[in-house]
Parts: structure tokens; sequence; C-alpha cells
């Protein structure tokens, strides 16, 4: 499995993206897929750099491995943040009525409904979300 350790800053998301998207076999499938890929890649990074070691800044792991038979991406992100379960919480509603009203707060819905398997445990003082998409 690849890594990249990068700071728990925004300005650092192209560079997890690009770590990411970057496989072939990501790059060889649909549209539709990597577009799933790169937004459940971006808002965990983004909450991870937004909120993990607020208000100070910490290091990011980021780890990438492409599987056969099937044809799948394992992504793990890591950090040394507060523990946090972002699965642990109550999908957010969204009927229309809870829509208009809400700011936010559909990220972690949208990577569960867009990822294959999407995992969370906290070892050794870090949390670990993984996420599994078929290619």
């Amino acid at each position: 499995m690849e890594n990249l350790i990068v700071t728990a800053e925004v300005k650092n998301l192209d560079a997890v993206t690009d770590f990411v998207l970057q496989r072939p076999e990501i790059a060889a499938c649909p549209k539709n897929t990597q577009l799933q890929l790169r937004l459940a890649v971006e808002e965990v990074f983004v909450n991870i750099a937004s909120y993990a070691y607020d208000p100070a800044i910490g290091p990011a792991e980021v780890r990438c491995e492409v599987l056969d038979d099937p044809l799948r991406v394992v992504i793990q992100f890591l950090d040394h943040g507060k523990p946090f379960d972002p699965l642990a919480r109550e999908d957010a509603d969204t009927s229309e009525e809870a829509l208009m009203e809400r700011i936010g707060g559909l990220g972690i819905l949208l990577v569960k409904e867009t990822m294959d398997e999407v995992s969370y445990s906290y070892e050794e003082g870090k949390n670990i979300l993984t996420i599994l998409k078929k290619l």
C-alpha cells in the first residue's frame, strides 16, 4: 500500500486527490466512478483538515492500494487528532424540509452511499477511516 503524509490543511487537498486518482486503474474506470472517488476523498480529507486537530495543525496520512479480482481501490485516512467516528452518527435527514434548513453535514452520507465499504477504527492513538470502491 502506497502512502502520502501531508499536514492536515485544506491547501493540501489537491496533492491528496492527485495521489489517489493518478493510478492507471482509476484513470481507466468510468468517469462517474472517478467523480465518486474524488468527492469521497475530498470530503474525508477536508473534514480531517477542518476538525481533527482544531485549532492546531497535525499530520494526515493517506494510504492507497488497488487490488485485483475483483478490481477495487482501498483508501485509508489516518490522523492523530481527536478520536471521532463519523460513522457512529445518525445519517443526515435528507427530506426536502431538512435540506432547506441544513448547511453542510451531508458529506459522510455521500461517502457512505457512493463507496462499497466504509469503516472506522481508533488504534494506537490514530483515527483510521477506510473506504473501498469497486472499479
